[in-house]
């Protein structure tokens, strides 16, 4: 099961990792390394209208993204942005905050934004080869995690 937002993030090519009620994608434009969307699986267009599951799965999902993206990026703080103007369902822009800057491959992503609110404006959007080198290196993260539970 998907909805329309998920699918303007680029599920299922960006997708990392699938919940019951929770889907986690790569989000294709990076304000900063790592930045994720944590997107729900319903049509819900209010937090409210969720399932019940949903918030109890909201727990081991924000676990799983911290300890992939603390491995990954080293982030100082983490943002989780509910910003449902443009796109309805409910979901969250998951930005990893730090000073300085982070590098993988061919990117190398300031947070331009810091110490002050992200600025999303600054994102880089990705091209093929690096969204699929980010996701590939996301997704071996979280595999790891799995294996371990």
């Amino acid at each position: 099961m998907s909805n329309a937002t998920l699918a303007k993030f680029g599920d299922p090519e960006t997708r990392l990792a699938d919940y019951t009620h929770w889907r986690v994608l790569l989000r294709p434009a990076q304000p900063t390394l790592g930045s994720l969307i944590l997107g729900a699986k319903s049509e819900a267009r209010a937090f409210s209208a969720l399932p019940g599951g949903a918030y109890a799965e909201l727990g081991r999902a924000t676990r799983d993204i911290e300890t992939v993206l603390s491995d990954f990026v080293r982030y100082e703080r983490i943002n989780y942005l509910m910003l449902m103007m443009v796109d309805p369902h409910v979901h969250f822009h998951v930005i990893p905050r730090y000073q300085g800057k982070r590098d993988f491959l061919t990117l190398i992503l300031a947070d331009k934004g810091w110490p002050g609110p992200p600025d999303l404006a600054s994102a880089v959007v990705l091209d093929g080869p690096q969204r699929a080198g980010l996701a590939e290196a996301l997704r071996t993260r979280w595999d790891r995690l799995r294996a371990a539970e």
